[in-house]
C-alpha cells in the first residue's frame, strides 16, 4: 500500500520501534523559534525596550482556575497579562481605587494556564525545544514514547488557550512543539479526537497535519487502533472526510503524473520497511 504514495510521502514513514512521529509543515519549523524571544524584550524600532522590571512593578491580578469543585488561585502581573487582547479587554474594567483585581477562568485547565503564564514571565514553557533538533527537554517523570497522548495534550491545550487569549507567538511554538513529540497510534487518536473537539474547522494549522497523518499512515496504523480509529470517525465525521479528501487528492495527483509522464511509475522509490 505504500507504493501507492508518491515519494515525498513515503519519506514520512513510522519510525522503526512502534512509535509514531507526527508529520509537520515547513511553517511549523520556522515558526518554533518565535517563542524563544522574551515577550518583555520586544518593541519597535523608534520604541524603547520595556524593561522587565516595569512589569513586576504593575498592579498583581488574582486568576481562579478550573470549576468551584476544583479550582487553583494564581496570580500575575497586569502589564504582561495585557499583551493578551482577552485579558486586555478584561483588565480594562479594573477600577483604580485599590479594589480586588479578580478574573475567573473557571472552564479552562490549570497546567494549560500555568503554561501560558510561564511564557508570558519567560518566553517559552517547559520542555523546551532542543536547539538545532526537533526533540524537546526530556522529562524524566514521562516516558520517552507518548503511549497515552497525555504529552501531545499539554502542548494542544496550551495551542487552544493561546487562541483563546489571543497570543500568536505561543500558538506557533506550542504548534511546533507538537511535532516533536514521539507517540504510538493511540496516542495519536487521542490527540486528534481533542484537534477535533476544541479547534475550528477552518483551523487549518493544526487540523490539516493530523489529517495528512493519517491519510498517508493509516494503513499501518490501524492494526495498532482499529477500534479506536473507527469510533473517532463515526464521533468526528468531519475527521475521517478530511482523510478522505487527502486519499482521494492523491490519487488523483498520481493518475495526472502517469498520465503526463507515462512509463515511469515503476521507478518510484520503494517503501521504508517499518516494524509497525
Amino acid at each position: 500500500m505504500a507504493d501507492d504514495y508518491p515519494e515525498d510521502i513515503l519519506e514520512q514513514q513510522p519510525n522503526p520501534g512502534g512509535d509514531v512521529e507526527m508529520a509537520e509543515g515547513a511553517e511549523d519549523e520556522a515558526a518554533g523559534d518565535e517563542g524563544t524571544v522574551l515577550p518583555f524584550a520586544e518593541g519597535g524600532e523608534s520604541e524603547p525596550r520595556t524593561t522587565f522590571i516595569s512589569y513586576l512593578t504593575s498592579p498583581v491580578v488574582t486568576l481562579i482556575v478550573g470549576s468551584a469543585e476544583n479550582e487553583t488561585i494564581l496570580t500575575a502581573h497586569q502589564a504582561l497579562l495585557v499583551q493578551s487582547p482577552f485579558f486586555a479587554d478584561t483588565c480594562a474594567a479594573f477600577a483604580d481605587d485599590g479594589s480586588p483585581r479578580q478574573i475567573e477562568l473557571s472552564n479552562d485547565e490549570i497546567d494549560a494556564v500555568g503554561c501560558f503564564l510561564e511564557y508570558l514571565y519567560t518566553g517559552d514553557y517547559f520542555p523546551k525545544k532542543l536547539p538545532g533538533q526537533r526533540l524537546l527537554e526530556q522529562d524524566p517523570s514521562l516516558p520517552a514514547v507518548d503511549e497515552t497522548g497525555e504529552q501531545l495534550l499539554k502542548h494542544a491545550r496550551v495551542y487552544t488557550i493561546a487562541e483563546k487569549f489571543g497570543v500568536d507567538k505561543l500558538k506557533s511554538l506550542a504548534s511546533s512543539k507538537i511535532h516533536c513529540v514521539n507517540s504510538t497510534a493511540k496516542g495519536e487518536i487521542t490527540y486528534a479526537r481533542y484537534i477535533y473537539q476544541y479547534t475550528s474547522k477552518d483551523d487549518t494549522t493544526v487540523r490539516a497535519p493530523v489529517a495528512n497523518f493519517w491519510a498517508t499512515r493509516s494503513h499501518t496504523l490501524r492494526a495498532e487502533a482499529e477500534d479506536e480509529f473507527r469510533a473517532l470517525c463515526l464521533e468526528f465525521p468531519q475527521f475521517g472526510y478530511d482523510i478522505l479528501t487527502r486519499v482521494l487528492d492523491e490519487k488523483l495527483k498520481r493518475e495526472r503524473n502517469e498520465k503526463m509522464t507515462p512509463g515511469t511509475a515503476s521507478g518510484r522509490k520503494r517503501a521504508r520497511h517499518s516494524n509497525i
